[in-house]
């Protein structure tokens, strides 16, 4: 199995300038959030300083109004604080929810234009870890983590100021912990960064593995190699659980080094207050307020300490959500061909250097004409079909349509003129008719029904009950797999490509549901160029060129008629297949 390319991962200065840019666009409610929080930070000084104001009182024999008014101060700042808190939370709100959604529209918007190819090659679990659990990580971590540690910061910064206000032999007393908090976070920072990138890493491979299990379960059970998928799940996990375990060590690790600090800071400020007092330079209202506000420190020190944890993990899945959002976007190159001919000019491929899967073929579709392509499970047909629909950029070779080469071109570009249905059709969860305007969103109900009658879809339609209005998907009406590719096909007729590729697209719907979808699939595909990777060969009878392939070469070509008569491969492909049928 060749090594996945994951999707790139932003620096930090990378993710800190697009979220600064973000949440500049509201300058406003910034301001508002930043007054707030100044406010309720000051706030928070007073009581403490009336404490000492009050112990100062009582022991020089005070009268009852000094603590009176102590007290009133007390009451007073509380309210105030409160308030500048909840304003201070609703205003960072929006200020952040705002910028999160355009982060997240981003995102999505990349990952939504993401080549094929570029998707493949790192793997569906990638993409779905970022844009849903780095998703969830960073709005949880907004919601929680940031107005915490934004209180946080100020309440430290504003009683450090509160320590030097009151003597500033104090002040130098508290900032004794410094050195030790700076070496926690020193040694804490390098560590952590990379371990949580690691942690969403495996994340990623986990989700990968999960979801290739799920979706391959058949097929692994057809094989007998549900253990294997089992396997893999289970060592994606095993790291997963791993590295959370060597996360948690080293959060544990750093925990003890800031209670270290603590302990320091607290018994230099004792130590200081008891020689201020002593020697008369302070009182011991003073060094009460002192101790009162490192004290006060343990909070906010205490919830950075758990929630840099969250904010670290959030760092490292906006790292990443920036990674997609920043990935260049499409060139504006317009595709605009001047006719529906499809030309593919010596295409080859190879997934793998060195391992080529699809010899130099080419193929020409004028408009209207229905090439199908033949050959046994691994010959290259639906290699050849995604190139030809542009949805895999060929490592050799052209493909053109009306004279202008697709590789010049976005893919959302192509979707506009080349419309490709698979046998592995989505039904999205909605109605039949939000189903249908995927492809036509200005499409009338007239419309509709036209389309899903070209599809011979529209008699099991009308029988639904709610007809179009009828929800389908996973939590609604269960489609059956042939009416999934009979909706498929009435999206062709909607979109109105100039050509279409169909890659096994009755492959699963059974015999008796195979017919009547094959009829469907040639109403829709009349007067279009087509290209259809049979792997019903009554698909080819009606198919104006057959094009067999052998090991990723064309070994025949011709009509159906030619071919049989031909005695060759495709001969022995017809009469295997009639017999069988």
């Amino acid at each position: 199995m060749s090594e996945r390319t994951l999707l790139p991962v932003a620096s930090g200065r990378d993710a800190a300038r697009r979220s600064w840019r973000l949440l500049r666009s509201r300058p406003g409610w910034l301001a508002v959030t930043v007054s707030a929080f100044v406010v309720a930070g000051l706030a928070g000084l007073v009581p403490v300083l009336m404490i000492g104001r009050v112990v100062d009182a009582v022991g020089s024999g005070g009268d009852r109004d000094d603590v009176v008014q102590a007290v009133a101060w007390m009451v007073a700042a509380g309210i105030v604080a409160a308030g500048a808190t909840a304003l201070s939370t609703a205003s960072l709100a929006r200020v952040v929810a705002p910028s999160l959604a355009r982060l997240r529209e981003d995102v999505l918007d990349r990952a939504l234009h993401l080549e094929t190819e570029r998707v493949e090659a790192a793997g569906i679990g990638d993409v779905v870890s970022r844009v849903g659990d780095d998703v969830r990580q960073v709005t949880e971590s907004l919601d929680e983590a940031v107005p915490a540690t934004l209180s946080s910061v100020v309440t430290l910064v504003f009683t450090v100021g509160g320590l030097f206000t009151l003597d500033w032999r104090l002040g130098l007393a508290g900032l004794a912990a410094t050195p030790f908090y700076l070496g926690a976070v020193r040694w804490y920072v390098p560590h952590s960064g990379p371990m949580y990138r690691e942690e969403r890493r495996a994340q990623g491979e986990r989700a990968d593995a999960l979801v290739t299990g799920v979706h391959g379960a058949e097929t692994m059970r057809a094989f007998g190699r549900e253990r294997h998928a089992i396997e893999r799940v289970e060592r994606a996990s095993a790291a997963a659980v791993d590295v959370a375990l060597r996360v948690y060590v080293m959060f544990t690790r750093f925990g003890f080094r800031m209670n270290l600090s603590e302990l320091v800071g607290l018994g230099a400020v004792l130590v200081a207050g008891y020689w201020t007092v002593s020697s008369g330079a302070g009182s011991i209202g003073d060094a009460t307020a002192a101790a009162l506000f490192f004290h006060r420190l343990f909070n906010p020190i205490g919830a950075l300490l758990f929630l840099f944890d969250t904010v670290q993990a959030a760092g490292a899945a906006l790292t990443r959500l920036v990674g997609v959002a920043d990935l260049p976007g499409p060139e504006p190159t317009r595709l605009d061909p001047r006719d529906a001919d499809l030309h593919l000019v010596d295409v080859e491929h190879a997934y793998e250097p060195g391992h080529r899967v699809l010899a130099p073929v080419s193929l020409h579709l004028p408009a209207g004409r229905v090439v199908a392509v033949v050959g046994a499970t691994g010959a290259g047909k639906t290699t050849l079909g995604a190139i030809a629909a542009g949805a895999l950029r060929p490592s050799g070779g052209r493909v053109l349509l009306g004279g202008q080469d697709l590789a010049s071109v976005d893919e959302s570009q192509v979707r506009r003129h080349i419309a490709l249905v698979t046998q592995e059709v989505h039904v999205f969860a909605g109605t039949v008719r939000d189903n249908l305007r995927l492809a036509g969103p200005d499409a009338t109900d007239p419309e509709l029904w036209d389309a899903l009658a070209t599809a011979l879809a529209r008699a099991w339609v009308e029988a639904l009950p709610r007809g179009l209005d009828t929800v389908v998907g996973d939590r609604g009406h269960r489609l059956t797999a042939p009416q999934a590719q009979q909706l498929a096909l009435a999206r062709i007729v909607l979109a109105d490509p100039r050509v279409v590729v169909l890659d096994e697209a009755t492959a699963e719907a059974g015999s008796s549901g195979a017919r009547e979808l094959e009829q469907a699939a040639l109403r829709v595909l009349a007067g279009r160029s087509a290209v259809v990777i049979a792997h019903r060969l009554t698909q080819t009878r009606d198919a104006d060129e057959v094009v067999v392939l052998h090991h990723g070469e064309v070994v025949e070509r011709g009509s159906h008629d030619e071919l049989v008569a031909r005695a060759g491969r495709y001969a022995d492909l017809w009469r295997a297949w009639s017999v069988r049928a």
